[in-house]
């Protein structure tokens, strides 16, 4: 190195980060945090830590935090306040917390046993009053001495801040005043019904007292002790609290309370059932509260997936807050809470199956998907809930349980199409069958045999159905043959054989059958219709033997014996399509462009037969 040269890291080529502030309030207000409503959250929360600090200090200091709305916004509270030195170290260094040193650890002031009790680390809550205001006023007296001065910060959306003392009388006692004059654009937001709105929504369950004093002098108490945390005269009176909090809260009557307490995790709640079923994807709005500050209320990673079924409002000690403390930090401390409250509501579960039978009645009507999703990986839950969970069935809707002693070998179909195809006449067979179609119920109808030894469970074969129908004798047989054939003609292009059989009940005219290989076949055959060249072929070379569907018709049916007879090609072909199309219907799977091509063609035909028929019936009418 030459002597004129300057080491790289000279302090004469150390620079500083220059911070746009303004350009920092924007990424605050459309990226970090999710509204304009949140500064009010953070002037609380600051509020809340320098109280808890406070009393680290003196455990018999006063804790109140008083917010005012006429025109301008201030927030009082009897913290810690900030000396001097304080409001140059904190309120004018982006990032850096009073709760924190430079390595992230508490200062030196004594305070590292009230960490627990702070809401805040971040160091950027003060900033979120900039989306609202374009200049903050911070008037602080500090309890570390009896003769602190009274300080004011002022600070200004363009990054300048001033500081001067003020007189005694500005702050008689220890503590710190926020004040926001709103900008026009968020004056919305500091209106006083807005503040108590915003106040009670975030500040709910604070633990030190909350009052919020509009214009014309009312107060307005924000906080309350939460009613799962309260003394009740009674259990009836505690469960009446609990569901009128909920009422309040989430704006429903719940079917049940369940208690969530997890002591070691610092946590407590209440778990609300819902009246009303939802669908497994739809994302529950849990209300999670860090320290009695609401953190969020869409917090859906707080509970296991298949509890689907429950809304919650808890307050924890120990969940790490996201950067906006809007959200849960995931971590392993999350992912145990969140395997014990799963247990605290599957306890409940199975307890109810001896505690209150009508109770777990009304919950699995509304709830049994729910249920069904736990009990596929749950053997305990499983055994105990199984035979109470209703199914679709040939005998309705029924519990397993009931159905078993019915039918001691159980026939599960492998989609709804196939139960809806074979049930009418399964039904008048005897045959027990079970709609295995819907999600978790096949895999469940099949462990049966685990909790109720004795029964019999298997996959139901279209050969099974078959066998209940019984064959026509022989010479009518012969003497529809012609219509068959007509038949076979017609539905064949639709990979369809024709059988001609007895059955009940005896209306069904028509029952078209398949299993999984023909509907596969067939949709291969749609998707080779549908493509060209290369993949086509490849599509083409796919084909298999595989059975096909088969459009059996019912002899024991009058119409059928009637079409049967017919010998006018054009009205037996109308009359295939339409036994076809009705068959088609029934089953309620999706159609082919074609079929329903096919069904407006046999309408159409129908109707131009019976004009034509009614015409030629017609008085004064040439033969």
């Amino acid at each position: 190195m030459s002597p004129n040269e300057i080491p790289s890291d000279s302090p004469a080529n150390a620079h500083t980060f220059q911070v746009d502030l303004r350009g920092l309030v924007d990424l605050l207000s459309h990226h970090l945090y999710s509204s304009p409503r949140v500064y009010l959250r953070e002037l609380l929360q600051n509020a809340v830590d320098a109280i808890s600090a406070r009393q680290a200090l003196d455990p018999a200091a006063p804790a109140r935090i008083t917010v005012r709305a006429d025109g301008e916004l201030t927030v009082t509270d009897t913290g810690i306040g900030l000396t001097e030195a304080d409001v140059h170290t904190f309120l004018a260094t982006i990032g850096r917390s009073s709760k924190r040193d430079a390595e992230g650890r508490l200062d030196g002031t004594g305070l590292a046993s009230a960490r627990g009790d702070f809401i805040g680390q971040f160091g950027i809550g003060l900033l979120a009053c900039f989306v609202v205001a374009d200049e903050i006023t911070v008037v602080t007296r500090s309890a570390a001495a009896p003769d602190a001065p009274v300080i004011e910060w002022r600070g200004s959306s363009d990054g300048r801040y001033t500081i001067r003392t003020l007189p005694a009388g500005a702050q008689p006692q220890p503590g710190t005043t926020v004040r926001l004059a709103p900008r026009a654009d968020a004056a919305q937001w500091t209106r006083a019904d807005q503040v108590v709105a915003l106040a009670r929504d975030f500040g709910s369950l604070l633990r030190h007292e909350v009052t919020v004093v509009d214009g014309s002098g009312s107060e307005t108490r924000i906080n309350r002790t939460p009613p799962w945390a309260a003394a009740h005269g009674s259990p009836l009176a505690r469960r009446e609290a609990l569901t009128e909090y909920c009422r309040t809260t989430f704006d429903f009557t719940p079917l049940d309370c369940i208690d969530l307490d997890l002591p070691v995790a610092g946590l407590s709640g209440v778990a609300y059932v819902l009246p009303d079923a939802v669908p497994p994807s739809r994302r529950a709005g849990h209300r999670v509260h860090l320290k009695g500050m609401l953190l969020s209320d869409k917090a859906d990673e707080l509970l296991p997936d298949w509890a689907f079924f429950v809304r919650c409002v808890v307050d924890t000690d120990s969940l790490r807050p996201t950067a906006s403390r809007e959200g849960l930090y995931a971590d392993e401390t999350l992912a145990a809470v969140r395997d014990a409250l799963g247990g605290r509501i599957r306890d409940w579960l199975t307890g109810l199956s001896a505690s209150d039978p009508a109770l777990l009645h009304r919950f699995l009507g509304v709830h049994h998907l729910a249920v069904k999703a736990l009990a596929r990986h749950d053997d305990e839950l499983l055994r105990m809930l199984l035979p109470w969970l209703p199914f679709e069935t040939t005998d309705g809707r029924v519990t397993l349980d009931e159905f078993a002693r019915a039918h001691p070998v159980i026939l599960v179909t492998r989609t709804v199409e196939e139960f809806r195809q074979v049930a009418p006449v399964a039904g008048a067979a005897g045959l027990g069958v079970v709609n295995g179609g819907y999600t978790y119920d096949r895999d469940l109808v099949h462990r049966l045999p685990e909790i109720r030894p004795g029964s019999s469970v298997a996959d139901l074969d279209p050969g099974t159905v078959t066998a209940h129908l019984d064959a026509v004798d022989p010479s009518v047989e012969l003497a529809a043959a012609a219509f068959l054939g007509i038949a076979r003609e017609v539905v064949g292009r639709f990979d369809c054989d024709v059988a001609l059989r007895t059955f009940h009940p005896a209306g069904a005219p028509a029952l078209l059958l398949d299993d999984r290989e023909a509907r596969h076949e067939r949709t291969r055959a749609q998707l080779a219709d549908d493509a060209d060249g290369l993949w086509a072929d490849i599509l083409g070379s796919l084909r298999a033997a595989t059975p096909r569907a088969q459009l059996v018709l019912n002899h024991l049916n009058p119409l059928v014996r009637r079409a049967a007879s017919i010998t006018h090609r054009e009205l037996a072909v109308t009359a295939v399509e339409a036994l076809y199309g009705q068959a088609l219907l029934l089953t309620r799977r999706p159609l082919r462009s074609s079929e329903s091509a096919l069904l407006n063609r046999s309408f159409i035909s129908l109707l131009d037969h019976a004009m034509l028929g009614h015409e030629t019936a017609a008085p004064g009418k040439d033969a």
